[in-house]
C-alpha cells in the first residue's frame, strides 16, 4: 500500500493570537506538525484544500503532509490529531498533525458504521448502541477508515463484543476487558441502559 493523498502545507514564523489572525486573512489554517520524535513545526494550510481532505478522509487515515520551507519541500506520513472549528462558523481555526513512521504501530480513534437491519428488531425488538468508536493499533497504512459492524443476523438478547469485530489484516482493537458493542433488546430502553451499565 502507499499514501493516496498529499496536503501542502507552508512552515510560518512566529505564534500567538495575531499571527494566527493573519495567517486565517490569507485563506490559511495555523497548524503544528508534530513529528514522533518530539519535535514541532509551525505551519499554515490553504483552508479550502485542507476541508476537502479532512472531509474525505477524516482522523484515521494517513496522507503526506508537505512542507513548504522557504522553497525547500520535506514530506512527511503523517495523520489529522487535534481538530479545532469554529463555534458557530463551518471552518477550522487551528489543526495539529501528528507525524508516523510507517513501520510503527500508532493508536487511532475509528467509528463504528452499523449495517443492515437487525432479525431482533425485526420482530419487536430494539437496537442498542454503546460505542461509536472503538480505538485500533495498526501501521499506519494498516488502519481502517472506519469498521462495518454487520447486525443483520442478530436475534433479541444477543449482542456483539469489541473482541469478535471484523478487523482487516494488520489491524487490532485495544482493550483491558471486552465489552459491547452492540445489543438487541426487548426491555424498556432505560431498564436496559441501567443493566450495561452496571456490567460496566
Amino acid at each position: 500500500m502507499t499514501i493516496e493523498k498529499t496536503l501542502c502545507a507552508q512552515k510560518r514564523e512566529g505564534a500567538g493570537k495575531g499571527a494566527a489572525h493573519r495567517l486565517r486573512a490569507e485563506g490559511l489554517v495555523p497548524g503544528v506538525f508534530y513529528n514522533n520524535k518530539g519535535d514541532n513545526i509551525l505551519v499554515g494550510v490553504p483552508a479550502k484544500e485542507l476541508e476537502m481532505l479532512y472531509f474525505e478522509i477524516g482522523d484515521t487515515t494517513v496522507f503526506n503532509l508537505e512542507i513548504d520551507d522557504n522553497g525547500t519541500k520535506t514530506t512527511y506520513p503523517a495523520f489529522f490529531w487535534d481538530v479545532q472549528k469554529h463555534p458557530y462558523k463551518k471552518r477550522f481555526v487551528h489543526i495539529d498533525y501528528y507525524g508516523v513512521d510507517l513501520d510503527q504501530e500508532v493508536k487511532v480513534k475509528v467509528p463504528l458504521v452499523f449495517t443492515g437491519t437487525a432479525r431482533g428488531v425485526k420482530v419487536g425488538g430494539f437496537m442498542e448502541t454503546y460505542r461509536e468508536y472503538v480505538t485500533i493499533a495498526a501501521k499506519p497504512l494498516d488502519m481502517p477508515h472506519k469498521i462495518l459492524v454487520d447486525v443483520s443476523d442478530m436475534g433479541i438478547n444477543q449482542h456483539i463484543t469489541i473482541d469478535t469485530l471484523p478487523l482487516p489484516e494488520g489491524a487490532r482493537a485495544v482493550y483491558d476487558e471486552s465489552f459491547t458493542i452492540v445489543s438487541v433488546l426487548t426491555k424498556n430502553k432505560d431498564d436496559a441502559a441501567g443493566e450495561e451499565e452496571a456490567k460496566a
